[in-house]
């Protein structure tokens, strides 16, 4: 289609293609068919993006506060400015509709113009000395060189994140974007090019996942990993990481709880958590999955769940009526078809959806189970995909053990009027983000991070940033 772009690397402020030339073709998961043809990296590529990342590092980190935030508060302009043309990008590659696509792209720049406010304001501190006439500084520096790793699900959010934290800071940065998505990160990149961030800065690269991993992790020009992805792969580079000592922020997989409360608003924790857990087809690491209702308002909820589920239109993202797309790839089709039978192999009640849709693309119903056992594979493996599972709780504490009962830990949500049950429930979940009647995470502003197997480090807020900064102590007597 002429107007999706083959995609190149870009290193060291150059776009091209990879040394052996090889590609990989990229699909539109609504039609199937190949929109066009990715360039990937082989092991010269990868490393010289990590040299020109060294070489660009040398020449960001001195550069001032105040002129890193003028370029990323430019590239976060031009991003708004290239909205439309970025966000069908995002929607033909990636499935989701394209308001969703708008949105992301706006709220990417949004997290560009936080971080680069924030960068210049990451203060040091003067600790008062013991002695007289001496000085005792705390420092900031930017860490180093970065090697970010990003998934297909959220292609500009997940890597703006990691890379406006990076580029505030002072460090440089290698990003392994998606195979799957690669057009509309590569749109991303191109705001920072053009807004003037130096050659070296910026390098984008595609390829083997296991093989640029591998490299990266062990190159000693790299300082920091950043990850989002799943539990599995998370671990495996995590131990990479630590036989290396490279710092790192790891946001891994969820399975969120929703506990709604008998004294919720119902009509409203409903019609909220519905678009919530639809949102993007399910793909979210924190979509609302494990629904938990007191048996006073069960039937209540789920009904009205059911009805606003079935108002959804599941289509091509690119049509303006759709409000679900398609899954991502064939992959997800296939988990979703294989969760969905072992839950009703275990009796669990399918009161909605459960098949694919026919036809071309990769299609799924929205799908409602409710009274699913808990040793279903979906009531432990995080399903990603459009499917809630419904089941009842009798008291606060059956809530709170079933909530926590898994080893992920990265949203939870609960819907209460009780103040003293919002309090109690906050303090009861384990989990790194819990939001409490309403949808209330993922502003740049907030941490976004999860505990457990769910990872550590935070993606948002000033604890973002602090992952990409070494404090540097330094005592300073007067000459006599």
């Amino acid at each position: 289609m002429s107007d999706y772009p083959d995609t190149q690397l870009y290193i060291d402020g150059q776009w091209r293609a990879g040394s052996s030339g090889r590609s990989l073709p990229v699909r539109n998961p609504a039609t199937g068919e190949v929109l066009a043809q990715l360039a990937c990296a082989d092991l010269d590529d990868i490393a010289q993006a990590a040299d020109a990342a060294e070489r660009g590092f040398e020449v960001w980190r001195r550069t001032s506060a105040f002129e890193r935030y003028k370029a990323m508060r430019k590239a976060a302009q031009l991003l708004r400015d290239r909205v439309e043309a970025v966000a069908r990008l995002m929607t033909m590659e990636q499935g989701k509709p394209l308001a969703e696509a708008r949105l992301e792209v706006m709220a990417g720049a949004d997290t560009i113009d936080w971080f680069a406010e924030e960068g210049r304001r990451a203060y040091g501190r003067v600790i008062p000395a013991r002695q007289h006439d001496v000085y005792q500084l705390v420092v900031k520096e930017p860490v180093g060189p970065v090697a970010a790793f990003t998934p297909w699900n959220f292609p500009i959010n997940q890597i703006v994140r990691k890379l406006a934290a990076a580029l505030a800071a002072g460090c440089s940065i290698v990003v392994k974007a998606p195979e799957e998505t690669p057009a509309s990160p590569a749109a991303l990149i191109t705001a920072f090019i053009d807004a003037g961030v130096p050659a070296g800065v910026i390098n984008l690269i595609y390829g083997d996942p296991a093989q640029i991993s591998s490299y990266l992790m062990a190159h000693p020009v790299i300082r920091k990993i950043s990850f989002t992805g799943s539990t599995a792969v998370g671990k495996q580079l995590a131990s990479m990481a630590g036989l290396h000592m490279k710092r790192m922020t790891m946001e891994l997989g969820g399975h969120a709880p929703v506990i709604v409360f008998d004294d919720a608003d119902i009509a409203l924790a409903a019609k909220t958590m519905v678009a919530s857990k639809f949102r993007n087809a399910g793909q979210v690491c924190v979509s609302p999955t494990r629904f938990l209702v007191q048996e006073g308002v069960y039937r209540d909820f789920v009904a009205q769940f059911l009805e606003h589920t079935r108002r959804l239109k599941v289509g091509n993202g690119l049509d303006a009526s759709s409000s679900m797309g398609p899954l991502a790839n064939p992959r997800r089709v296939q988990a979703m078809q294989s969760l969905t039978e072992d839950a009703c192999a275990q009796h669990a009640q399918l009161l909605l959806g459960g098949k694919p849709i026919k036809g071309t693309g990769n299609f799924w119903e929205p799908t409602v189970l409710t009274e699913v056992p808990v040793q279903a594979r979906a009531m432990v493996d995080e399903p990603f995909g459009p499917m809630a599972l419904i089941n009842p709780f009798a008291t606060f504490d059956d809530a709170v053990r079933e909530a926590n009962r898994l080893p992920a830990g990265l949203a939870s949500y609960a819907w209460t009027r009780s103040a003293r049950t919002a309090q109690q429930i906050g303090g009861a979940l384990e989990a790194g983000m819990v939001s409490i009647n309403h949808l209330g995470l993922g502003m740049p502003e907030t941490p976004f991070g999860g505990v457990k197997d769910s990872g550590y480090g935070s993606e948002g807020g000033t604890e973002a940033l602090e992952a990409y900064l070494n404090p540097k102590f330094i005592s300073q007597a007067g000459l006599h």
